[in-house]
């Protein structure tokens, strides 16, 4: 083989990691300038990363109830 036939296989063989370019919470564009990083993810603002903690504990609540 080839060594540019083995970077074509490897190259397909690996995804792509998306670039996350909305917030999580509230869907808005995220700016480059005005962004909130918090466990590995992207926000807006440190409220809607607050709101997206808050959503996700009381859905998990709702699943140990169920």
């Amino acid at each position: 083989m080839s060594p540019e036939a083995v970077k074509e296989q490897e190259a397909q063989e690996k995804p792509k990691a998306e670039k996350q370019t909305n917030c999580l919470s509230c869907n808005k564009p995220i700016k480059k300038l005005k962004r909130y990083y918090r466990d590995g993810k992207f926000y807006c603002s440190k409220k809607c990363w607050r709101a997206f903690v808050d959503k996700s504990k009381s859905e998990a609540k709702e699943e140990k109830k169920a």
